[in-house]
């Protein structure tokens, strides 16, 4: 089987993945992988690193988190951007076993041997969005519309509603 991506240096940031062939909008990429972590334990291995700009943590349900930081795969080094050519899908497990859900990378349209593979990130902080938090967390992918932070505004609390089976968010 001939590899369809690949890690290497990357123009947005650090390390990127990128496609080796043509890839057809629709292709289920990579799963992304990593240690699973109760969100309390990522809350106490990772207490206040919110500034440091950098995460390979990935929310994968209302109980569990993927630590890429430990048995992560390439997909760690997929890279944000705010006009992404893919997309991160949560597969809910179905026998409900939350531990088992999964992150699968997606393209979202057909790309071509040698374009960089991204994603938004769309990462929610607790904490009030800082000037500062907004320049730790810049956003370097280039786009023409690029909001200049990897950071997404708080949501507000709505009425419970089942949950997307197609919804990701990293961080």
């Amino acid at each position: 089987m001939t590899r369809r991506i690949a890690a290497r240096r990357s123009p947005i940031h650090g390390n990127g993945v990128f496609a080796l062939v043509d890839i057809p909008k629709g292709v289920e990429l990579i799963e992304y992988r990593g240690k699973l972590l109760t969100m309390a334990q990522a809350d106490r291995k990772y207490a206040n690193t919110s500034d440091s700009g950098h995460t390979f943590l990935f929310t994968l349900n209302e109980k569990y988190v993927l630590d890429a930081n430990s048995e992560g795969n390439i997909a760690r080094w997929i890279n944000h951007s705010c006009v992404p050519n893919c997309k991160a899908f949560i597969h809910e497990n179905e026998d409900g076993d939350p531990r088992k859900d999964r992150v699968i990378i997606e393209s979202l349209r057909a790309l071509k041997p040698g374009e960089e593979l991204t994603y938004d990130y769309g990462i929610v902080l607790e904490e009030r969005l800082t000037p500062r938090l907004k320049a730790i967390w810049a956003c370097r992918c280039g786009a023409r519309d690029c909001t200049g932070t990897l950071l997404k505004p708080k949501r507000a609390p709505r009425a419970k509603k089942p949950v997307a089976k197609a919804s990701a968010r990293k961080g």
